[in-house]
């Protein structure tokens, strides 16, 4: 009888399972005006790092308290989402997910949450793409994802659990760790692939929306993630994927997404007027890059974040991996005396696939990866 109502628990939290996303960490909203440059100085850098080499496998391991780590083989059915036709919801993601799992059905609210965030590209002296990422909330548990499909790229990404679980509230404490896992394939925030392929998602405060409804295939802003994580080999190859989806902003909110190659390109994509446009930076924080009546609507810190990277590409012709670090470093949260945190900073080297990763701003002791085993592990 005890194991009977354990499972019964345990499926009820199971049919809770919310792939939650997102609103914005900062609440004010203005538009693109002139200002001074920061008071900023690349004197100030940091002493030598440690990387600790991270070695992922099936049981979700814990690497220090909030950050946690997983490989997962196999799409976890991402495959047969998109032979059904996607999903035009977190909602509708999670009922495929309850599918998959029990056969039951669902109904949950999300919780509201929010996250600003900083990405940078640059070159290295030796003409290789680098790509920086802040991803700023309040204190959450982080887990890597090494995900291994059999057809596809294999990629690493991060997934802010508490997307995940707030809504499922006690009943959380009942979902396995392989089912909280599977879940998380669904719900990454940033990544490279095994190709050289980066992309990030990053929140713009504004009241629009994204609900796209062209009869394409439907994904929310994770899911295209896992998408373009999979299947893009480049900038170009990810653009043409994105127009042929519909995309649909998770809790309504709007975002855009940062997304660069090996091949050095670099671009925003923002949905204006439930529009995909398309602007070259090698920047992007939490404001619209493109021209037009949107331009710079955001934050006023995500302006000044921006001002700060700018500089630093202004102050070097070349940067390397750490100097993308200290630049993550300059726009993470300390420096603006708030609540939240920068939860974590991922440095991306596009042409060699190394992955090193930071947590909770502390930026002397990281974690390494490289997906080069990956890709070898592929070849004739």
């Amino acid at each position: 009888m005890r194991k009977a109502i354990q499972k019964k628990h345990v499926k009820k939290a199971i049919l809770l399972l919310g792939l939650a996303m997102i609103t914005g960490c900062t609440k004010e909203t203005q538009r693109l005006s002139p200002s001074s440059s920061p008071d900023f100085s690349l004197a100030d850098e940091m002493s030598e790092e440690t990387l600790i080499p991270i070695n992922p496998t099936a049981a979700i391991t814990e690497l220090e308290p909030g950050l946690s780590v997983v490989q997962l083989v196999g799409d976890q059915g991402f495959a047969q989402l998109l032979e059904e036709g996607g999903a035009a919801s977190d909602q509708a993601v999670a009922q495929f997910l309850t599918q998959q799992l029990t056969s039951g059905s669902i109904g949950y609210q999300f919780p509201a949450s929010g996250f600003g965030c900083s990405t940078l590209t640059v070159n290295d002296s030796q003409g290789q793409t680098l790509f920086g990422r802040n991803f700023d909330w309040q204190s959450c548990r982080a887990l890597i994802v090494l995900s291994m499909p059999e057809s596809g790229y294999a990629s690493i990404s991060m997934v802010n659990l508490d997307f995940i679980t707030q809504s499922m509230g006690a009943l959380s404490a009942l979902l396995s760790d392989d089912l909280l896992a599977r879940a998380a394939y669904y719900a990454p925030l940033d990544g490279m692939n095994e190709a050289g392929l980066a992309v990030s998602v990053n929140m713009i405060e504004d009241q629009a929306t994204i609900e796209q409804a062209r009869g394409q295939t439907d994904l929310t802003t994770t899911t295209a993630i896992r998408f373009l994580l999979n299947q893009a080999q480049d900038v170009p190859t990810a653009l043409e994927l994105l127009e042929t989806l519909d995309l649909h902003a998770s809790m309504g909110m709007m975002i855009h997404f940062a997304i660069a190659d090996a091949q050095g390109n670099s671009v925003a994509v923002e949905y204006i007027d439930n529009e995909m446009v398309v602007t070259s930076t090698p920047i992007l924080t939490n404001f619209y890059v493109a021209s037009g009546p949107k331009q710079g609507i955001g934050s006023s810190q995500s302006h000044t974040r921006y001002e700060i990277l700018n500089q630093r590409l202004d102050q070097k012709e070349t940067l390397n991996m750490a100097d993308v670090r200290d630049a993550l470093e300059s726009v993470s949260k300390h420096n603006f005396n708030e609540f939240e945190s920068t939860e974590w900073s991922w440095v991306f080297n596009l042409a060699t696939l190394e992955a090193q990763v930071y947590h909770r701003e502390n930026y002397q002791n990281g974690y390494v990866y490289s997906l080069k085993k990956q890709h070898e592990r592929k070849q004739p």
